[in-house]
């Protein structure tokens, strides 16, 4: 009877397994169905690096985009890794021992807020600080920026925390024993051999900053012209397909499609070289 039942529930969890890797393999075929030919037919290098979109015009280059994506992408880990990584630290090797168990798991709600809220908050709060501060009109690359690094900040901390937690105390009392002092311990030993598992968390963070949508699409300012400073209105991939798609029709809806081609393959490889990093600062240890 007992062997029965553990039958039955390795096959329901092998179904619910395989039922996730069909969806996403769906996912793909859906994707690439709609955009594929729209590449082949306008070119890679006429669609990826020219910098005119004008669907109306028959121009349908996405390299300003791409680049926006880039440099906002880029602009939040400036601002979000230093502090995940930095808190992660804190908590595990220097805070008080109640504090892990309160700060993280509150510091991890943030995932939870959805991201028109972070959006809310930087049109009515941050959009207007810079506009009054910094000048422009406040929509712009680097209220994307600040948006993006607080949002990714719970998944760099997250991974960080458990990464860092996993290296065995015996690193830390060898390393005290030979006369290092606590932050010397932390700095060579400790983050050395948690290294993977951080870097790990950083490229999940930045795969999380260049799929986000609403946030940055609110704030942004959404301009597809191209831009030279921090305070000029710049437009993402994502937000051109979340703007774009409810009513665009033949090329251009399938350049968006082709879009999400390039954004889909973005986060493949972001998240395959995060899980080879993981696994290898397993093999490590």
């Amino acid at each position: 009877m007992r062997t029965c039942r553990e039958r039955v529930i390795r096959t329901v969890l092998g179904i619910i397994a395989l039922s996730t890797v069909i969806s996403l393999l769906l996912i793909a075929i859906f994707v690439v169905n709609g955009g594929l030919a729209f590449i082949l037919q306008v070119g890679v290098k006429d669609f990826i690096f020219s910098s005119e979109w004008s669907p109306t015009t028959g121009k349908f280059g996405i390299g300003i985009m791409i680049l926006a994506s880039l440099c906002v992408t880029i602009g939040a880990l400036i601002i979000g890794a230093p502090f995940g990584v930095g808190a992660a630290i804190f908590l595990n090797e220097f805070a008080p021992p109640g504090w892990m168990k309160t700060l993280k798991p509150a510091i991890e709600l943030l995932a939870a807020i959805p991201s028109v809220v972070y959006g809310f908050i930087g049109m009515v709060v941050l959009v207007p600080w810079i506009r009054t501060h910094l000048g422009g009109s406040g929509f712009s690359l680097l209220a994307a920026c600040i948006i993006l690094g607080v949002m990714i900040l719970p998944t760099i901390l997250s991974i960080s925390c458990d990464a860092i937690a996993s290296v065995p105390n015996t690193y830390r009392e060898g390393a005290l024993a030979l006369g290092a002092t606590r932050w010397q311990t932390v700095w060579r030993v400790v983050i050395k051999a948690a290294s993977s598992g951080i870097v790990a968390g950083i490229i999940l963070g930045m795969g999380r900053a260049i799929g986000e949508t609403m946030a940055v699409m609110m704030v942004a300012g959404n301009s597809v012209k191209m831009f030279t400073s921090l305070l000029e209105p710049v437009r993402t991939l994502t937000a051109n397909i979340a703007m774009e798609m409810s009513y665009a029709t033949g090329m251009h809806q399938q350049a968006l499609f082709a879009t999400s081609i390039v954004l889909f393959i973005a986060i493949m490889v972001l998240n395959s070289i995060a899980i080879i990093l993981t696994r290898r600062g397993i093999r490590r240890k």
